[in-house]
């Protein structure tokens, strides 16, 4: 079933949303994931405005987590967010993608392959496909976030100022997406316990760099409170607790 969220937000949001999910379906054996009963939809009210925020999940047997975020607060401000958890035993990089729309406005455009193994770099493998992905420019690229050393030289972080260059943005996720799949599906997994524990701590790393998030995380204690926003912070968005007892 669609998000219906999807269907009143920016036209990007809704493209792109769309065609995540087909991409996953055409590359990825998908199970269900089981989200936390009270977090799949959820409303609430930020400075007088309706909050409305829709998760989908599935599992594969190569990412413990697809998790597709849709969020809207009145008529201000859509938002997407998209993160691919691997599971701990394969040596495949976080992929994740955000939309933040501001009165019809496209503010922040961003995707990447985050790499989690001790040296920050993506595996060789990526390398080459993402070096043939076609040269594309912005007018306007924003400067990453002060905890963006988890971020490949691939990432794309971007202020769209017109439709070709959405397009241009539409494209280049599509691309990475689509690479990522391919790869994760023919990559095995390790049954090193070394090389899986240092998976692991680069996940929790991962993880830990994106709760420094002070912009998500101030909507959603002003909407929620605090207690919940740490909550969906640390359960529904970068959950490496899980990562952890599975090692």
């Amino acid at each position: 079933m669609s998000i219906s969220l999807r269907t009143k937000q920016h036209p990007l949001i809704a493209k792109l949303a769309d065609r995540i999910e087909r991409t996953w379906q055409e590359h990825l054996d998908l199970s269900p994931y089981q989200i936390p009963h009270d977090l799949g939809y959820v409303e609430g009210s930020l400075e007088g405005e309706r909050l409305v925020i829709e998760n989908k999940c599935h599992q594969t047997p190569q990412f413990r987590k697809l998790h597709l975020e849709l969020a809207q607060v009145g008529q201000n401000l859509d938002i997407l967010h998209c993160v691919m958890f691997p599971h701990p035993d394969r040596d495949l990089p976080i992929f994740g993608a955000d939309i933040v729309c501001g009165r019809g406005t496209i503010s922040a455009a961003i995707v990447d392959l985050s790499p989690v193994n001790r040296n920050r770099s993506l595996p060789a493998r990526y390398q080459l496909p993402l070096r043939q992905l076609p040269a594309i420019s912005f007018s306007q690229v924003r400067d990453l976030p002060t905890w963006g050393d988890i971020f490949s030289d691939y990432c794309l972080f971007v202020r769209p100022t017109n439709a070709t260059e959405e397009t241009a943005f539409l494209d280049y996720v599509l691309s990475m997406l689509a690479i990522h799949c391919q790869i994760a599906s023919s990559t095995p997994p390790t049954t090193a316990i070394a090389e899986i524990a240092q998976i692991s701590a680069g996940h929790q790393y991962y993880c830990d760099r994106q709760q420094q998030n002070d912009k998500t995380r101030r909507v959603l204690e002003k909407s929620f409170g605090v207690e919940w926003a740490d909550r969906y912070m640390t359960t529904m968005l970068f959950d490496y607790e899980a990562l952890v007892v599975s090692c």
